[in-house]
């Protein structure tokens, strides 16, 4: 296992869900943390809990990736001393809507190939050609299941997240040759806020995802990336296809009676 103490590891979306989950995984490693969230306050309350249970070095970002001029801006005025980025974990992503194409929503299509796509491209776009200099670095993309089988209801989010396998793969291709390092890690269902997200705060709609099941927690998420960015260096994971035992795709799932 690989050490990551000192080690600068840039968390998208780090305010909940997995990427608060790596947050506490990397401190514990001795890394230093580079957050970056909507919600200010959030990121706040996770620096007091991150302190409390001994992280030592923290900088926060109230960054939205979906504005490509917010991240530029973000980047160019980020402190020489946070620059230079091991570990980039693109986590920030959503689900917004369960509807049938023809019925769907076009802000919902919008703010997920926004965050999903475009936010996944500025980011890496600002932080890769650092690591290329370097000759150091890990991009560690979150994608899906979702990006393997289309669901019903679902033709949208799922195909933001083949896009992530694409670009995955991709970017992969276009830094061999260098010691740059590119994973992909895709998880089934996972209970944190996604389907809370997904139904805009319908909390009753949400419980009702995970109702039967065993769904895979962020912290098993979280365990995955840190495994995959510990490995040697010469060691590249393509790519995580995660599940609960409950799982068997994006959409066959084994419920019990309730």
């Amino acid at each position: 296992m690989v050490s990551l103490k000192e080690q600068i590891v840039f968390i998208t979306g780090a305010s909940s869900g997995i990427g608060r989950a790596c947050a506490f995984a990397f401190a514990a490693e001795g890394a230093r943390l580079l957050l970056a969230a909507r919600r200010r306050e959030r990121l706040e309350a996770l620096r007091s809990e991150l302190t409390a249970a001994g992280a030592k070095h923290l900088h926060l970002l109230t960054l939205d990736v979906q504005q490509r001029t917010e991240v530029e801006q973000a980047w160019n005025a980020l402190p020489a001393e946070w620059r230079s980025i091991d570990i980039l974990v693109n986590n920030a992503g959503l689900s917004r809507g369960l509807d049938k194409l023809h019925q769907g929503s076009i802000e919902d299509w919008e703010e997920m190939v926004d965050t999903n796509v475009k936010g996944l491209l500025y980011v890496s776009r600002a932080v890769i050609p650092g690591m290329v200099e370097r000759g150091r670095g890990h991009i560690l993309n979150l994608g899906s299941t979702a990006g393997d089988i289309t669901y019903p209801l679902g033709a949208v989010y799922c195909a933001t997240k083949a896009a992530e396998r694409a670009v995955n793969d991709g970017m992969r291709q276009d830094l061999l040759g260098t010691p740059v390092r590119v994973t992909s890690v895709d998880p089934g269902m996972v209970e944190t806020e996604f389907s809370e997200v997904r139904f805009h705060g319908d909390r009753d709609r949400a419980a009702k995802v995970y109702q039967g099941l065993t769904p895979l927690t962020a912290a098993d998420v979280a365990d995955a990336i840190l495994w995959a960015a510990t490995r040697p260096p010469h060691v590249n994971i393509a790519r995580i296809s995660m599940t609960t035992i409950d799982q068997a795709n994006s959409y066959l799932f084994n419920r019990k009676p309730q």
